[in-house]
């Protein structure tokens, strides 16, 4: 038997191993991995699709939070699990953040994971206290270029969204703005409210209900498309061609986990973020949009977004602390 026809006899049987293993999976609980801690946003995200995503698998799916390094730990476990469909993990841009962040990771958000399926998206709103003189963004770029360093924007700590899309802005803007950095969003949020600072890319949900009552000043969304819920409120990228921000929640798997699983649960994903639970999660929340998508197109989406925040993070020099 020559090489050539080992292989391919090799080939196949692998196909068909992994085939068969399609067929009958799941045939025991999955584990979800939370890479947070409990109560945040990727926790409570996991939790929420965690019932209709097992109802749509036929089987029970245990979350389980593993914290720490920004959520590198809980990564590397993901990583280095079994590829059997078995692990999962859930997150968000620190994904592809962190690999440009940290200089001694073990894993790398394109080559050690398995795209499954985005979950949902988020964009960001850039808002000012109402003492600062600006109502949109021209306004906002002419103050900050005629003060270098006088205004200032709050962030939830280095290396987070908040922190990137700031260093983001300054960067396509060519203006200086001074980085504040919190221990988290809730003091940075807070101190935006106080006027300890002036500006913050907020999460839209957190934006929402202090923009409807007033507190903030909306100038921007950081989406590529207006948002239904605010449709006045025009995108970063209408001033600042290019500018586009999207927080995202995403399903993985370990390397080499076979396509045929990864299409299960991908499609399993796609159905479960059509269910009753779901629909009243997102209505509630007034902040998400259900994506789902297949395995190849969160591979695409990975890519672009590891694109954008590398160009950020080489222009800016930011490292994790």
């Amino acid at each position: 038997m020559t090489t050539i026809l080992r292989f391919l006899c090799a080939f196949l049987a692998l196909a068909a191993a992994h085939s068969a293993a399609a067929q009958t999976y799941p045939s025991q609980p999955i584990k979800l991995i939370a890479p947070f801690p409990p109560g945040g946003s990727v926790d409570i995200t996991a939790r929420i699709i965690a019932e209709p995503l097992a109802g749509q698998l036929g089987t029970r799916i245990i979350i389980e939070n593993r914290s720490g390094a920004s959520g590198n730990i809980g990564m590397e476990m993901a990583a280095r699990a079994a590829p059997d469909g078995y692990t999962v993990v859930l997150n968000t841009i620190p994904l592809v953040t962190n690999r440009n962040l940290f200089d001694k990771l073990t894993w790398d958000p394109i080559r050690d994971f398995t795209p499954i399926g985005m979950v949902a998206t988020s964009p960001h709103v850039l808002v000012v206290h109402n003492k600062v003189p600006a109502n949109n963004v021209d306004e906002l770029l002419r103050l900050a270029r005629a003060n270098p360093g006088k205004l200032s924007y709050a962030s939830a700590g280095v290396g987070t969204t908040f922190h990137l899309c700031g260093e983001m802005f300054k960067d396509s803007t060519g203006t200086y703005i001074l980085h504040v950095p919190y221990r988290g969003g809730g003091p940075a949020l807070q101190d935006t409210l106080g006027g300890q600072v002036d500006m913050c890319f907020l999460n839209f949900s957190s934006a929402l209900p202090n923009i409807h009552s007033g507190k903030l000043r909306a100038l921007a969304i950081s989406s590529e498309k207006r948002s239904p819920l605010l449709p006045d409120l025009p995108t970063v990228s209408e001033t600042v061609p290019g500018f586009i921000s999207t927080n995202w929640f995403g399903m993985f798997a370990p390397p080499g986990t076979p396509p045929a699983i990864a299409n299960k649960i991908s499609a399993a994903t796609h159905e479960a973020l059509h269910t009753p639970e779901i629909a009243s999660w997102l209505s509630s929340t007034n902040a998400y949009v259900a994506v789902g998508g297949t395995p190849a197109e969160t591979a695409q989406f990975i890519r672009q977004d590891n694109e954008r925040w590398i160009k950020v993070i080489k222009a800016t020099g930011i490292t994790a602390e």
